[in-house]
């Protein structure tokens, strides 16, 4: 028999849970409505006079609960206030990337159990790694990249099993890394540009060379072998041919005894050793005096004298290069005369930013060299040093400006370091001359992913990495733009958006724009602005519109220059926009994407933000930050992060 009072009961917990939910609410609401006031003024829509949080730009609840804030560039600034974000105990997701946020992470973080994703990408925050990361034991992604986080890497990370992503690139962190053999689920990993050194732990050796990249001081699989490592090659020396059937070795022989001549060298054979070392020692005597002649007969300038012992060249390397510089795979420099004696500094790579000398232009002009392309401002090299790094060098065509002003304006280029841009590293200039040496990114361009082999062995292409990889360019060139007000890069385009993973890139001859003198129009006209006459005054508004056709290039998998099969004339934004609207996805959208049958509206909205990049009437684009912020929520959207 029921119980008269049950009714009663389940009526105050009903109320009680609704009380409580509610009061967990508020208290959410009032964190962040803190949150705002320290680091997101801008934030007017987060209006405390709402009844919800939970409609507010950024944020999700569920079960009356704030899960997730996901606020990538809208402008936040100043440091993470404390008390705030630790009452939000139900969070799930945490995406302040790409802002601009300093100071330290707040320990009161760690009160948020329930944490699986924390982005802080491309912010300012620095001090150690905070220890209230690792009190989060559902975290499963944390992206600390792009910070001035600094110290040791914690040991404590080999304690977080379910972590599956950590990018920690691009910070000042040092020392060695540790093992992280707990950590059986992680599949995602980058700490490339830090200070790490030592021998790679045995439990990341199966990552991949490029989440190592740019540490000098570390070593081991995947990356080349520590000094004094033991090979696996047999130590070198004689060794002893084992003994055939029939003929073992026999017994010592006793000399004092019977059968001593056995044992003993005839006087002939012993003057035909004496004679054979005798000779052996001149003749390798003479190599060595030959051999150190001809060495220190070389001058120390490379530019004075071709060189001699070059490796051999592979087939199509020396594509497009003079007949008489077979000795130098990229090319002899020019100038050997008086007047490029007369400036030492003409003879030598200059290194800009913080890259230490870890080569010279005698190994550039060594390596082993191949043609990667050619483009507006010259061909492009893949060179592999003798002494272990692989770079891209750009051999500038027409760039014939002054000495001084060249370097300055490559001085400005080699001060724009941003990880979406492909950092250069090195520069040679003489009369005749120039080279550019810039990273090596190996995975290639968009323009030969998208337009390349479609075989059976094709690998499509997702929407998600699509805009991943715009994401990754529209921030690249949004940096540039922030430079200065008239600071452009002058010749986006496919081949100019270089791979470095599977949704990330970055942009190529950023500026190159400036260093010619007699710029050619012609490679680069579809992807050009209507109002622009000379490349080398490219406005920021004709970047967005190169950008624009970039993006729609991305969605239709045509090219530029091709967007009507058999229709000459047709550009690609005009075709794009003579398509009505309700047919875009059988007639415009790339037939891999349909097939995906995934994402559509963000297909629509990332397309209609082309067209308006590629509007007529510059003021009527939009900029490059906005451009960001709009691909940045639809990146979202479709990755979850």
């Amino acid at each position: 028999m029921a119980s008269p009072h049950l009714p009663l009961l389940l009526s105050l917990f009903l109320l009680f849970s609704l009380y409580s939910n509610a009061d967990d609410l508020t208290s959410d609401q009032a964190a962040l409505v803190a949150f705002r006031n320290a680091v997101a003024p801008r934030l007017t829509e987060w209006n405390s006079s709402n009844s919800s949080p939970c409609s507010w730009k950024g944020i999700r609840c569920s079960s009356n609960r704030v899960t997730h804030i996901r606020l990538p560039a809208i402008g936040l600034y100043g440091e993470l206030p404390s008390g705030v974000l630790g009452n939000l105990t139900a969070l799930q997701v945490l995406s302040l990337r790409h802002n601009f946020l300093t100071g330290t992470i707040p320990s009161d973080l760690a009160r948020c159990t329930q944490l699986t994703i924390i982005n802080l990408d491309s912010n300012s925050f620095s001090g150690d790694i905070p220890s209230a990361i690792f009190s989060l034991p559902l975290l499963a992604s944390l992206t600390l990249s792009n910070n001035n986080f600094s110290g040791p890497f914690p040991a404590d990370f080999n304690n977080m099993t379910q972590l599956n992503t950590l990018y920690l690139q691009y910070n000042q962190l040092s020392g060695e890394i540790p093992d992280l053999n707990n950590l059986t689920n992680l599949n995602n990993f980058n700490v490339s540009y830090n200070n790490f050194n030592g021998s790679v732990p045995a439990s990341l050796r199966n990552m991949s060379a490029d989440s190592f990249r740019g540490m000098t001081q570390l070593c081991g699989q995947p990356l080349p072998p520590c000094a004094g490592a033991p090979s696996s090659a047999p130590a070198p020396g004689i060794v002893p041919s084992a003994p055939t059937p029939g003929n073992t070795p026999s017994a010592p022989v006793n000399p004092s005894g019977g059968g001593g001549s056995s044992s003993k060298l005839s006087g002939g054979a012993i003057a035909g050793i004496a004679v054979g070392s005798v000779v052996g020692a001149l003749m390798i005597l003479v190599l060595l005096v030959f051999f150190c002649g001809k060495r220190n007969a070389w001058p120390k300038d490379p530019a004075t004298k071709p060189m001699v012992g070059a490796p051999a060249m592979r087939p199509g390397e020396m594509a497009g290069l003079p007949k008489r510089s077979s000795a130098y795979p990229l090319g002899e420099p020019v100038g050997s005369g008086p007047a490029s004696v007369a400036t030492s500094s003409s003879k030598k790579l200059s290194f800009v930013g913080n890259l230490s000398r870890v080569y010279d232009l005698e190994d550039l002009l060594r390596a082993s060299a191949e043609v990667l392309g050619k483009g507006t401002f010259g061909t492009t090299y893949k060179a592999i040093l003798e002494t272990g790094p692989v770079v891209a060098v750009k051999r500038l065509k027409d760039a014939n400006l002054p000495e001084k002003e060249f370097r300055d304006k490559v001085s400005e280029l080699g001060a724009m370091q941003n990880p979406y841009l492909v950092p250069l590293q090195a520069y040679y200039y003489s009369r005749d001359e120039k080279l550019l040496v810039y990273e090596y990114v190996p995975m290639g361009s968009l323009s030969s992913l998208l337009h390349g082999h479609r075989g059976s062995d094709h690998m499509p292409l997702s929407f998600e990495a699509r805009a991943g990889i715009a994401l990754s360019a529209a921030r690249g060139i949004e940096y540039i733009h922030s430079t200065g007000p008239r600071a452009s890069h002058g010749n986006i385009k496919s081949s100019n958006v270089l791979l470095s993973g599977l949704n990330e890139a970055r942009i190529a001859d950023q500026g190159l724009a400036q260093l010619v003198t007699t710029p050619s129009l012609n490679r680069s006209a579809r992807y050009r602005a209507p109002e622009v006459t000379d490349i080398r005054k490219i406005s920021q508004k004709a970047d967005v519109y190169s950008f624009g056709v970039l993006l729609m290039e991305l969605l239709t998998g045509r090219t530029p220059s091709n967007a009507v099969n058999n229709e000459e004339g047709v550009d690609l934004p005009r075709w794009v926009q003579s398509v009505p609207r309700d047919k875009w996805k059988t007639e415009v959208f790339d037939l891999e994407l349909v097939k995906q049958q995934t994402a559509e509206q963000e297909m629509v909205l990332l397309l209609q933000l082309a067209i308006d990049c590629t509007a007529q009437h510059p003021d009527n684009r939009p900029t490059m930050y906005e451009v960001a912020s709009r691909i940045d929520e639809i990146f979202l959207s479709v990755s979850g992060q």
